[in-house]
């Protein structure tokens, strides 16, 4: 799942509209150019707004980051919930389908899922948590979440039972993250490994039940 990218805009504004425009602009352009090339300044300038209208939204670069960050969680966390209450699909086949789409919403977002989960947000800066209230408030939830679906695949007897539930969430998602890191990375992966990759990872975790 491909998070939504902007459509240059040419029309004015009604001030409802103008905040989610930001989102879905700025996030484009981390998409293309990288976190690097983004300021409230050039973002404003390709929507054609002011700058201070874009400082109005969004106090400066960091708070910006944050909520496309914040965005993104949000998505994924609804997309991993749509595909847990999925009763077209059996308990198995869930795991599976999360494996699948975890890797492929890192990698065919490359750039937002290294700001969710990267240092540019999450690295404080002294005593200063550079991640605002909103991103915590998004992010902490799906971190839970894959607690809780831990818990639910080890109760069903799908996951090991003689593990700890946070130390086991912890370790399979840090499976996935390093299988969508390597492959986003281009160190011995590449996108056309992807499902090969994921399959093993859904059977190497399944069969630790026995």
């Amino acid at each position: 799942m491909t998070l939504k990218k902007d459509k240059k805009i040419t029309s004015s504004y009604h001030h409802g509209d103008l905040h989610s425009s930001l989102l879905e602009t700025a996030t484009a352009m981390i998409t293309e150019q990288g976190i690097d090339a983004l300021s409230l300044r050039k973002l404003a300038e390709r929507i054609g707004v002011s700058r201070t209208a874009a400082y109005h939204h969004f106090k400066d670069k960091n708070d910006l980051l944050s909520a496309i960050a914040a965005q993104a969680f949000a998505s994924w966390h609804a997309q991993a919930k749509q595909i847990f209450t999925d009763n077209e699909l059996s308990d198995r086949e869930k795991y599976h389908a999360f494996v699948h789409y975890y890797v492929r919403f890192a990698t065919e977002n490359a750039a937002i899922y290294k700001l969710m989960f990267g240092s540019t947000l999450w690295k404080k800066e002294g005593e200063k948590q550079k991640s605002s209230q909103k991103l915590i408030d998004a992010a902490y939830p799906s971190f839970q979440f894959q607690v809780e679906m831990t818990q639910y695949w080890q109760q069903k007897g799908l996951l090991t039972k003689s593990q700890n539930t946070l130390r086991l969430a912890q370790v399979s998602w840090a499976t996935l993250h390093g299988i969508a890191q390597l492959v986003i990375d281009g160190i011995y992966a590449d996108a056309s490994q992807i499902d090969e990759m994921c399959q093993c990872a859904v059977e190497l975790f399944l069969s630790q039940q026995n």
